[in-house]
C-alpha cells in the first residue's frame, strides 16, 4: 500500500492546515476520477482497508456523482484555530486544544484532514461520513434535497419532539420559539433543514458501511420518523450492490 511520509522538520512541526495542503497537492494519490489522499501517518494494509476502501466502497454512486472532487488527508494530529486555520502539529496537543477534524474548499475542491494519532477507527468512519454530510449538503441541488425539506416540514407540523444531535436539537428548539409557522422558509428555517440534513445523511451513509446502534433518549427523534429519512435517502441516493440499509434486507 503506498502511503506519504512526511519529515516532522521544524518549519512543519505547527503548520496551518490549508498551508499544509497546498504543500501536498502534487503528493496526492488517487482512490477514484474524484478522491485522492494523502497519509503523513504509515497506512499498512489493513489500515488502508478500514480508513480508506471500505468507507469509500460504501458509498452511494449518485451521491459521489454529486459530490466534488474531494482530497482527504490524514495527519497526526490537529489543533485548534479559525475554522479551516487549524495547525497540524507531530505532537499530542492538550485535550482542550485537540480536534479530530476539519474540512475546507482548496481551489474548488474539497479537503477532509483527519487527526488519526489515538483515533479509534470506528469513531473516524462517524467523522468521514459527517463530513462528506456537510460536503453534500452545500452542493446538493435545491430539487435533490426538497423532499427531505417537506418530510422536515411534515415533522415540524406534527410538533415531533427530538432530533439526531445536539446541534439540531437546539436549531429546532429556537424554530418552535421564535417562528410561529415553522414550516415558513426564513434562514432560521434553513439553518435547522440543513444541520437535520447533514445528521440524517451522516446516519444514513454511516448505517450503509457499518453496524451501527442509534442511542436512544429523550433528545432522540422516535424511531418511526427517523426510518422515513432513511427511507427517503435510500430513495434518493440507493447503496451500492451488495450493500443494505435496514434490517429486513439482510433476508432477501
Amino acid at each position: 500500500m503506498k502511503t506519504g511520509s512526511m519529515p516532522t522538520s521544524p518549519d512543519l512541526a505547527r503548520t496551518d492546515v490549508q498551508d499544509f495542503a497546498k504543500r501536498l497537492r502534487a503528493e496526492m494519490i488517487p482512490l477514484s476520477a474524484r478522491l485522492s489522499y494523502f497519509s503523513t501517518v504509515p497506512l499498512g494494509d489493513d489500515d488502508a482497508r478500514e480508513y480508506l476502501h471500505e468507507p469509500v466502497a460504501a458509498l452511494p454512486p449518485g451521491l459521489r456523482a454529486e459530490l466534488p472532487a474531494i482530497s482527504i488527508l490524514f495527519v497526526p494530529y490537529l489543533e485548534k484555530g479559525a475554522a479551516g486555520r487549524e495547525k497540524v502539529v507531530f505532537d499530542a496537543p492538550t485535550d482542550k486544544a485537540r480536534i479530530w477534524s476539519t474540512r475546507f474548499t482548496l481551489s474548488g475542491d474539497a479537503v477532509l484532514v483527519f487527526a488519526i494519532k489515538d483515533q479509534q477507527v470506528a469513531e473516524y468512519h462517524y467523522l468521514f461520513y459527517r463530513a462528506l454530510a456537510a460536503v453534500a449538503a452545500d452542493r446538493l441541488a435545491p430539487e435533490r434535497i426538497a423532499g427531505f425539506n417537506e418530510l422536515l416540514r411534515e415533522e415540524l407540523r406534527g410538533r415531533v419532539h427530538g432530533e439526531l444531535d445536539e446541534e439540531g436539537w437546539k436549531l429546532k428548539q429556537s424554530l418552535f420559539e421564535r417562528q410561529s409557522d415553522v414550516r415558513r422558509d426564513t434562514k432560521l428555517f434553513r439553518r435547522y433543514a440543513r444541520q437535520s440534513l447533514i445528521d440524517s445523511l451522516t446516519l444514513y451513509l454511516h448505517g450503509i458501511c457499518c453496524d451501527i446502534d442509534v442511542e436512544t433518549g429523550p433528545r432522540q427523534l422516535p424511531s418511526r420518523h427517523l426510518r422515513r429519512r432513511l427511507e427517503l435517502f435510500h430513495e434518493i441516493f440507493p447503496p451500492p450492490d451488495g450493500y443494505v440499509v435496514f434490517p429486513e434486507e439482510v433476508k432477501t
